[in-house]
């Protein structure tokens, strides 16, 4: 399967981190930022599909935005104002558009850890 995907795990609370809003962007010829999708996790903390499809994959530099903050305060938890983690940034790049990407957030109020997946 090639393509992007993502998922969240909200390592605080051990679930899947569901409703989260997400953007994913391109980085364009004039050094700026296009953006490409926008999408919400779903009760598996995954999106219904993927973030980039096989078809649509071009080498090149992306980023995914995660809104943090909204998902902890909506779920009532306490956190400083201004959050110490309000949208998580992942720069990342795409070498080889026939492969499969996966960046998977691993999730708590104030830290994060991303890698390549499967």
């Amino acid at each position: 399967m090639a393509g992007l995907t993502t998922h969240i795990l909200d390592t605080s609370a051990g679930t899947p981190a569901a409703g989260v809003s997400l953007r994913l962007f391109r980085k364009d010829a004039a050094d700026g930022w296009e953006l490409v999708r926008e999408a919400e996790t779903n009760a598996d903390g995954r999106c219904d599909a993927p973030l980039l499809a096989p078809e649509a994959a071009t080498a090149g530099k992306y980023r995914l935005e995660f809104d943090a903050g909204d998902y902890f305060r909506r779920l009532g938890t306490a956190l400083a104002e201004p959050a110490f983690l309000d949208v998580v940034t992942i720069d990342f790049g795409i070498a080889d558009p026939a492969a499969h990407y996966h960046v998977p957030l691993l999730l708590a109020p104030y830290g994060y850890s991303t890698y390549r997946g499967s």
